[in-house]
Parts: structure tokens; C-alpha cells; sequence
């Protein structure tokens, strides 16, 4: 099995561009995630996503960089992340895996990581 740290060098940057498109292409007309996330910054959330995704697998640590340490429990503290919150996110996800059609050693490794961060992540349990 495909260890965290060799997906960059398994998918690249290419494979990263192109799941967080697939991912983001979804958000906008998404009922449950569009709202989070403000139209005019679309673009920066795909590029944040993509940065901590190529570090925190094996590439460039470029989003630590820039924006230091990923915090995530503190950044989407003022989000409502709830069960169906989650449940959205990862299908959206599991759906930009689907189509992106990374090869399976690297989609299984992502695709658990993305199940797991996304239940870690949840701030309410209403």
C-alpha cells in the first residue's frame, strides 16, 4: 500500500489540480456547502485546499509557507459542520475522486484521509 508521503510523487501536481477542481466545480450549485463558501473567494479555497493537500502528501510545503500551520479545527470553527455537513463534503469528494480517476493505491489512501479529517472536523452534533 501507498504510504501519505509518496501520493505527490505517485499523482503530482496534476492529480491534486485536478481532484480539488472536480471537488470545487461541485460546491456553487450545492445546497449544503455552497453557502459556506463565499462566491468571490472560490478560487482562493480551491488553491488553500490544493496547497495543503500537495504538503501534507508528499509535496512542496507551500501552503505552511504561506499561511502557516494548517489549524484546521480552528479554521472551520466558524462553520457549522454537522453530520450532513460532513456527509455532503465527503460525497462531493468521493464523487471528485470518481472522477478524477487517480490510480486505486493513491484513491484509497486519499479517500480514507478525506473520511476521517472530514468526522474529525465536525462541531456540532445537531
Amino acid at each position: 500500500m501507498l504510504s501519505e508521503g509518496d501520493i505527490y510523487a505517485r499523482i503530482g501536481e496534476d492529480g491534486f489540480a485536478r481532484l480539488v477542481a472536480a471537488f470545487y466545480a461541485q460546491v456553487p450549485q450545492d445546497d449544503v456547502l455552497g453557502p459556506m463558501y463565499p462566491t468571490d473567494d472560490l478560487a482562493g479555497a480551491e488553491l488553500r485546499l490544493r496547497e495543503f493537500l500537495v504538503g501534507r502528501f508528499g509535496g512542496p510545503p507551500r501552503y505552511e509557507q504561506s499561511r502557516g500551520h494548517p489549524r484546521l479545527r480552528m479554521r472551520h470553527q466558524p462553520y457549522r459542520l454537522d453530520q450532513r455537513a460532513r456527509d455532503r463534503w465527503v460525497a462531493l469528494m468521493d464523487r471528485a475522486l470518481d472522477r478524477t480517476a487517480l490510480p486505486a493505491e493513491a484513491d484509497q489512501v486519499l479517500r480514507a484521509f478525506f473520511h476521517q479529517t472530514a468526522t474529525v472536523l465536525m462541531n456540532s452534533r445537531e
